[in-house]
């Protein structure tokens, strides 16, 4: 892979960490992908959909932090094929596991490789900004999304009609990756040669603010993490069975219209990045949460129709918010990239684990489309991006 000048965006190398997170969480969406087949084939509840996602979410969210810390101090970028070696094998035991725990093993599995792939992805992909950090983490974030969108199809298509071991087919896909992933670690190493060269003799970055005010501005941002990311869950795990049994769809259908909403948010997180660099990322954390809140109210008294053109709305409004919240995280604690990115990945990884096995709790209890009626208020916490501090001056940018 060419090396790029330190203070250029380097396009090609985007294009190619962003299509590597694709094949990572192509393989990852799966899993909740075939959820419907897994809860019929195991004769699962609810709950223990919920605990395969918390397992997958809990396993990555504890790591990734752990590993960003760590690479911080000691960067590894030949770790990346690591964690895209794991979520192969997590494939491979999906596809063939023939009982619950060995489901759950599967699920740790490609929580590890996540855990190892995110918080050093996104360290690259911010190196490869040229300054242009959000437009670089949309860039990154998208190629994710995509790849999660993609996975309802997959099974639609592929899994359902040949069986829960066709799931193996799409380790090919992580072999791809690998191979990849080694040239983009080769491109790292002697990217911080040549910037550590040309920067030899200036300061350390620090945050300009005071210790407390990047404190509270954390504590804000976790809120809205969980605010962002139990809404999201409610729909990536449960929207299926909210479609199948709200509104007697087959599962083909329901997979297609999760399709349709991944899709959204895959949108939504291409443009959240470029747009907070050029008006202000305070001012997209706070529009993306908040003014997703009249469709999620309106949301559970909603027909079939209106149900798949507002969950389009919801994720394309709220994906556009986490692209600008790992960047302001960013800039909040500049010396520690690594370390942030891992934290803020690896809570929105938790969050969400956590919030999938509280609703399927409360799905088994109530009912499916209570669960919407509660997640319906979660946008409101998008008040709290008021409390946020300026970090950056809004610069101009092309947004595509």
């Amino acid at each position: 892979m060419p090396l790029a000048r330190p203070d250029r965006t380097a396009y090609g190398v985007l294009g190619a960490i962003s299509f590597c997170h694709l094949l990572n969480d192509l393989n990852q969406s799966l899993l909740p992908a075939i959820y419907p087949l897994l809860k019929t084939g195991f004769a699962l509840s609810f709950a223990q959909v919920g605990l395969i996602t918390l397992v997958f979410q809990g396993t990555a969210s504890l790591f990734q932090p752990v590993i960003g810390f760590f690479t911080d101090k000691r960067p590894q970028p030949y770790s990346l094929p690591i964690g895209m070696a794991f979520s192969f094998a997590g494939l491979v035991m999906l596809a063939y596991a023939p009982t619950f725990p060995l489901l759950l093993a599967s699920a740790a599995t490609v929580g590890i490789g996540s855990a190892i792939f995110h918080p050093e992805s996104a360290r690259v992909a911010r190196m490869a900004s040229g300054g242009q950090h959000g437009l670089a983490q949309s860039i990154f974030q998208v190629g994710g999304y995509f790849g999660s969108a993609f996975g309802p199809l997959l099974a639609a298509f592929v899994v359902l009609p040949n069986g829960r071991s066709s799931v193996s087919w799409f380790s090919a896909a992580s072999l791809l990756g690998i191979v990849i992933l080694i040239s983009i670690g080769r491109w790292a190493v002697h990217h911080r040669a040549e910037r550590a060269r040309r920067q030899a003799n200036r300061p350390i970055e620090r945050s300009p603010l005071p210790p407390q005010v990047v404190k509270r501005a954390l504590v804000v941002l976790v809120a809205l993490i969980f605010s962002k990311y139990i809404y999201m869950v409610s729909l990536t795990s449960y929207y299926t069975f909210y479609l199948i049994h709200r509104f007697g769809v087959s599962v083909r259908t329901s997979q297609i219209d999760l399709f349709l909403f991944l899709g959204a948010v895959a949108t939504g997180t291409m443009l959240g990045g470029p747009i907070g660099d050029r008006i202000g990322r305070k001012y997209v954390i706070w529009l993306s949460i908040l003014g997703a809140l009249p469709f999620t109210l309106a949301l559970p008294y909603a027909n079939l129709f209106w149900t798949v053109i507002l969950t389009v709305i919801i994720g394309g409004t709220l994906s556009s918010a986490f692209p600008a919240i790992v960047v302001f995280a960013q800039e909040l604690m500049p010396a520690n990239v690594g370390m942030i990115s891992g934290v803020f990945f690896g809570l929105a990884f938790g969050v969400a684990g956590i919030g999938a096995a509280l609703l399927g709790t409360l799905a088994d209890r109530t009912s499916i489309e209570q669960v919407y009626q509660v997640c319906s208020y979660l946008p409101l916490l998008g008040l709290l991006a008021a409390f946020l501090p300026n970090v950056e001056r809004p610069v101009r940018v092309r947004v595509f």
